[in-house]
C-alpha cells in the first residue's frame, strides 16, 4: 500500500490550491504544498490502493479543510496534478509530442504506484511506440520525425533520449532501453556529455497559500550516470565499427552478381564502379556531410540502398542515375536489409543490455 498521512497538524493556511479543487469534493490529497480537493469516489473508482487508503481509521481530531478529510501523499505535487488531470479529463494522444513526455512519465510512475491499470497500459502503448523494439517500427517513427520537406526534427516529436533512459531505468522498461541508448548514441560525444535540460513541470496554480520556495524558471540539466555515459560512448563506436565493417565486406570488393547483365562487358565493370561510387558517398555521409546523422548505421544503409535508384548523380554533364543492372541491384538491396536486421539485433549487446552470443 502506497505511504500516507492523516492529515493531524493545522497547515491549510499554507497550502497551494490546485486546479483541481472542486466545490462537491469530499477529500482533500495533499501532496508537498499544494492541495487536491477532488472526489474520493473517483480515486476509489480506478485504484484498490486509494479505497483501502481511504479506508483506513480515522483520528477524531483529524485536520479538515472545508469539512473534508485531508491525505498526505508522498509524490511530486506535478506528477499528482497530471495523473488527477488523467483521471477526470483523459489520456489522450494525437501524435508524438516532446511535449507530452513530462505528462506521460508522471502518469506511469503514478498510476504504477496507485495501480490504476488503464491509464498505466496508455502510457506504456505510447512509450512502447516512439521507442520500437522492431526495424520496421523503427523506420515509422524515424518517418513521424520528418517533415515534408525532409527535414528530420526527432525532438519535436520526441524527448530527449536521456530523459527516456532514466525513466526506463527507474520503472524498469528494459524493453525501452536499446532504442533510447541508439538514438542518444547518435549525437557527438560533447552533446552526449553534456547531457539535457529537464523538463519545466507545472506547479498547482495558486489561489490561497504560497508556491515552493525556490525559482522554478531556474533550469536543471539531467545527465547520464558515469556508467550511463561510457555504454552510451562505447555503444556509438561498436555502431561506427558496423559500418566500417559493412563497406569492407559488402562494398569494397563486392562481386557482380552472377546474373549481373553487365558481366559480359569488360567483366561487369559498370557495376563495380557504382558500387565503389556508393562507398565513397556512404563514407563521406559517415564523415560528417550527412549533419546529424553520421553516427546513425540504419540511416547510413538506408541511405547506401537508396542511392540504387536516385537520378540526381552527376557524370560533369548531366544528373543521371547508376548504372547498375537489376539484379545487383536485388543482391545489394537483399545485402542490406540484412545488414539492418543484424544492426537491430546487435544494438543491445553494444549498449552492454545484452550479453553477446558465445559464437559472436
Amino acid at each position: 500500500m502506497a505511504s500516507a498521512v492523516f492529515r493531524l497538524a493545522p497547515r491549510s493556511a499554507n497550502l497551494t490550491r490546485s486546479d483541481f479543487w472542486f466545490a462537491d469534493g469530499n477529500v482533500v490529497i495533499i501532496v508537498g504544498h499544494a492541495a487536491f480537493k477532488v472526489h474520493r469516489g473517483q480515486l476509489e473508482r480506478h485504484s484498490d490502493v486509494f479505497k483501502d487508503l481511504f479506508s483506513l481509521p480515522q483520528p477524531e481530531d483529524q485536520e479538515m479543510v472545508e469539512d473534508c478529510q485531508c491525505v498526505e501523499l508522498y509524490d511530486s505535487p506535478s506528477d499528482m496534478l497530471y495523473l488527477l488531470q488523467a483521471l477526470y479529463d483523459g489520456l489522450y494522444f494525437k501524435k508524438s509530442s516532446a511535449q507530452d513526455f513530462p505528462f506521460i512519465a508522471a502518469v506511469l510512475r503514478l498510476s504504477t504506484k496507485y495501480l490504476i491499470e488503464h491509464l498505466r497500459q496508455r502510457c506504456l502503448l505510447r512509450l512502447e511506440t516512439d521507442w520500437p523494439s522492431s526495424v520496421p517500427a523503427w523506420d515509422y517513427r524515424e518517418k513521424q520525425a520528418t517533415d515534408a520537406a525532409g527535414r528530420y526534427n526527432p525532438r519535436d516529436s520526441f524527448p530527449h533520449p536521456i530523459l527516456v533512459i532514466q525513466l526506463a531505468q527507474e520503472m524498469c522498461l528494459d524493453t525501452l532501453l536499446p532504442s533510447a541508448f541508439y538514438d542518444l548514441s547518435r549525437y557527438g560525444p560533447r552533446k552526449i556529455v553534456y547531457g539535457t535540460a529537464a523538463p519545466v513541470l507545472p506547479l498547482p496554480a495558486s489561489s490561497a497559500g504560497s508556491p515552493p520556495d525556490g525559482d522554478a524558471h531556474t533550469p536543471v540539466f539531467i545527465r547520464l550516470s558515469h556508467d550511463d555515459l561510457l555504454t552510451s560512448l562505447l555503444g556509438r563506436e561498436f555502431g561506427q565499427r558496423y559500418i566500417a565493417s559493412f563497406l569492407d565486406k559488402e562494398l569494397a570488393e563486392r562481386p557482380i552478381s552472377e546474373d549481373c547483365s553487365n558481366k559480359d562487358t569488360d567483366a561487369g565493370r559498370v557495376c563495380r564502379e557504382s558500387f565503389y561510387f556508393i562507398m565513397l558517398n556512404v563514407l563521406r555521409s559517415v564523415g560528417g556531410i550527412a549533419c546529424g546523422r553520421d553516427a546513425d548505421p540504419l540511416f547510413t544503409l538506408t541511405q547506401a540502398v537508396d542511392m540504387l535508384s536516385r537520378t540526381d548523380f552527376s557524370d560533369g554533364v548531366r544528373q543521371c542515375g547508376l548504372k547498375i543492372c537489376a539484379a545487383c541491384k536485388a543482391d545489394f538491396s537483399d545485402a542490406v536489409t540484412k545488414a539492418r536486421e543484424d544492426v537491430w539485433e546487435q544494438i543491445p549487446v553494444w549498449f552492454g543490455l545484452k550479453e553477446a552470443p558465445a559464437d559472436a
